[in-house]
């Protein structure tokens, strides 16, 4: 862990289907390193249809839950883990809100993401959720310390 970190925390992070599709892994990866914020463990494949309907189960009963677990198992994706001071508050503000048109200028959302649901990317939104979304896709061997 980073020396002096005040809180550090790990957190996933993924680019989506339509991320890959535009090209634009090395901008995201980039956009982490500017800020300070390591790189830890990452992983590309594409996620099944039941595989993805296990990452997104706490949104089963939601109407979009079928379009948003097609979509994410319709390509590549790219997982990784995220470390650094405060990365969950810090990786969300790069990103952007989930809604393109009202992220702020100059994040990953409002500069690539066509829609709510193909939004380039996403993220833990806290430390317990963090937990469990890395532990889906990584074990502790993955992950470098």
């Amino acid at each position: 862990m980073p020396p002096g970190g005040r809180n550090v925390q790990r957190t996933l992070s993924i680019i989506k289907p339509d991320g890959i599709g535009k090209g634009l892994i090395g901008e995201v990866v980039r956009r982490f390193e500017k800020e300070g914020i390591r790189i830890i463990a990452m992983r590309m494949f594409r996620l099944t249809l039941r595989e993805a309907e296990g990452f997104y189960a706490v949104h089963r009963e939601r109407p979009f839950f079928g379009s948003l677990t097609e979509f994410m198992s319709s390509g590549p994706i790219v997982v990784m883990v995220l470390e650094g001071d405060d990365v969950i508050s810090r990786n969300r503000a790069l990103m952007g809100a989930t809604d393109p048109k009202k992220a702020d200028k100059g994040t990953i959302r409002a500069d690539f993401a066509d829609s709510v649901e193909r939004n380039i990317v996403h993220g833990s939104d806290a430390t317990e959720t963090a937990e469990t979304e890395i532990r889906y896709f990584f074990s502790d061997l993955d992950v470098s310390e």
